[in-house]
């Protein structure tokens, strides 16, 4: 009698211990790499941690509702998110909710005063000229040359240009010959020296809006005497490579005064500066936009335009620095207290408008026009609502809902231990695994993509119980049919498979792909729920297939399941199996007798 053929189907069921090596491999790497990280915990969200809420609307001005748009909220909530990262909270999140709010959910350790503050009012943007700059770590800051024909080398500075001027010289920058030198403004006397012979009259009419009387030329370099000593200490002591520091350069600074402040250049160095006072506010810049500038070969650039008033200032402010050395015919787009570009000028730009060439990709010329544009937008923000949630509050509630996920998980093993008997063993095995999975991973998004475990996601997880439940005790039904139809244990688990897993992976494709809709289309905390349910039903496919399948293959090769015990859930009696099913022999013919 020849033996049976082993194909695929057959090899993989005699070899059940290569899933269950397979994921408990998974689960070893993934707990290590969660120790090795020292992320043990998943990383708790606002509403568990505690923390501050602030929910802000759009107010524009008279006759311009039409500035509440998707482009000016989504700048203003870059622009915020800078701002509440920019105090040391990197889990801070910052949102629109529906056409005219603003979401801003900052946890526990941030002074909440402070971010309201910075969260709650219109960007500050100021044109500052430059007094002196260096490398924060110490050294000489880059400084552009140019050749005899405008053309710059090396610079990694930008320069601006008055945009018609450029479009007319075919390219040539404007009074090349009056370019800065190579040299740079060090530490100590050459400080000292910058601040007592600046003059520009910054403070005149044209300066900023705020100003309410015209400071004396020696304003520029900040004040005299004491104050000038206390500016030179501040910029001496200035460390911008700290994001402590950065984020406080320049507190308290109004903007008739000189201050030190922080910025990034082309090579992604940090610089420190001293700026006299404000000659232009960002409320005088009409428009800008990122160009891509194929006529001068200059590449990606940004323009401005100015208001009437802004015009001037520009105008008067350009020609006081073009007749001055580098870095003194720099000025510095000063953004929330950061330099975010620092240009030089070679000539007055009278004609009401600018282009800063430079280093420029399409997203750095994107981004610094909508940093320009934002100072002009009639925009302001109201708070609606703040919400303080404490930690005592938040570990309240998450007690509650492990408290509601016990309870829940506790009445599924209770139902599985009465309908299911032995089988019991191998679906509280499944949740087990399944729980590991989740709690690891979840631990391991936390400091991957920020993932926070907020309340929302604990439901969502507390959901997942009866989903996960629910793919056992279809395989076990279909189990338990291929029994009743008179089959022993081991073919009916192989027969039940097939048709389980096609019922599962349908189930849980349904699962999934409402979680995934949820996840787009809505906003904030829900989200969380959606993330945990998408991530708990992918776990439920891959426990299943690669834990329940085999260890029940493995469970049928014992006494106790393959006997069917009446203990086992499996007992071919209790569930009204048929006769077994067997190949019945044909009688043989009756032995014929002799006469006699």
């Amino acid at each position: 009698m020849a033996a049976p053929k082993k194909g695929k189907n057959a090899s993989v069921q005699s070899k059940p211990w290569r899933s269950l090596a397979l994921i408990l491999i998974a689960i070893v790497a993934l707990t290590g790499g969660m120790f090795a990280s020292g992320h043990t915990t998943p990383r708790l969200g606002i509403d568990l941690a505690g923390g501050t809420s602030i929910t802000l609307a759009a107010v524009p001005e008279a006759g311009q509702e039409s500035a509440i748009n998707k482009t000016n909220m989504d700048t203003a909530v870059s622009i915020m998110e800078r701002r509440v990262n920019g105090l040391g909270v990197s889990e801070a999140e910052v949102q629109t909710q529906g056409t005219r709010n603003i979401i801003v959910n900052i946890p526990k350790g941030t002074n909440s005063k402070q971010a309201r503050e910075q969260v709650g009012t219109t960007a500050k943007l100021y044109f500052r000229p430059v007094i002196a700059t260096e490398l924060a770590g110490g050294g000489a800051a880059p400084t552009p040359s140019a050749t005899g024909d405008g053309s710059e080398q090396d610079s990694g500075k930008d320069k601006a240009t008055d945009k018609d001027t450029e479009k007319a010289t075919d390219g040539a920058s404007p009074s090349a010959s009056g370019s800065p030198s190579a040299s740079a403004t060090t530490q100590g006397r050459a400080v000292t020296d910058a601040l007592k012979a600046d003059e520009t009259p910054t403070g005149s009419p044209s300066g900023a809006a705020d100003d309410k009387a015209s400071p004396s030329p020696s304003a520029t370099g900040g004040t005299s005497g004491d104050s000038e000593s206390e500016l030179q200490a501040q910029y001496a002591a200035l460390d911008c490579t700290k994001e402590s520091v950065r984020a406080t350069a320049g507190d308290g600074a109004k903007s008739s005064e000189s201050t030190v402040a922080c910025g990034q250049n082309s090579q992604g160095q940090w610089q420190k500066y001293i700026l006299g006072p404000a000659a232009v506010d960002g409320t005088d810049v009409d428009k800008a936009q990122a160009v891509l500038n194929t006529q001068t070969g200059a590449g990606w650039t940004v323009t401005m335009d100015f208001t009437d008033k802004g015009a001037k200032k520009f105008a008067d402010i350009t020609g006081q620095l073009a007749q001055k050395q580098s870095p003194q015919n720099q000025f510095a787009i000063v953004l929330d207290g950061e330099v975010v570009s620092d240009p030089y000028v070679s000539q007055a730009l009278t004609g009401g408008n600018a282009e800063i060439s430079g280093n420029f990709t399409q997203q750095s010329a994107q981004e610094l026009s909508n940093m320009l544009s934002y100072g002009a937008l009639p925009l302001t923000f109201r708070e609606d609502s703040v919400t303080t949630v404490t930690a005592a509050l938040g570990g309240e509630q998450l007690e509650a809902g492990l408290i509601a996920g016990a309870i829940g998980l506790a009445l599924v093993v209770l139902y599985l231990l009465v309908y299911y008997r032995g089988l019991s063993f191998i679906a509280v095995l499944s949740l087990l695994v399944s729980a590991a999975l989740t709690y690891v991973i979840m631990s391991l998004l936390g400091p991957t993509i920020g993932f926070a475990l907020n309340l929302p996601a604990v439901c969502g997880a507390i959901v997942a119980i009866g989903i996960t439940a629910d793919s056992f005790i279809v395989y076990f039904e279909r189990v338990r049919d291929e029994i009743r139809e008179g089959r022993t244990l081991r073919p009916a688990v192989e027969r039940a498979w097939p048709r389980a897993r096609r019922t599962i992976l349908v189930s849980d494709f349904v699962s999934f792909l409402a979680a995934a809709v949820l996840f787009v289309v809505t906003v904030g905390k829900v989200q969380g729920f959606a993330f945990t349910l998408g991530l708990t039903t992918v776990l439920d496919v891959v426990v299943v297939f690669l834990f329940t399948k085999p260890l029940l293959t493995l469970m049928a090769r014992r006494k106790f399941f393959a006997s069917g015990h009446k203990w086992s859930g499996l007992d071919p009696k209790a569930l009204g199996a048929k006769p077994p099913l067997r190949r019945t022999r044909r009688p043989s013919a009756p032995a014929q007798t002799k006469e006699a």
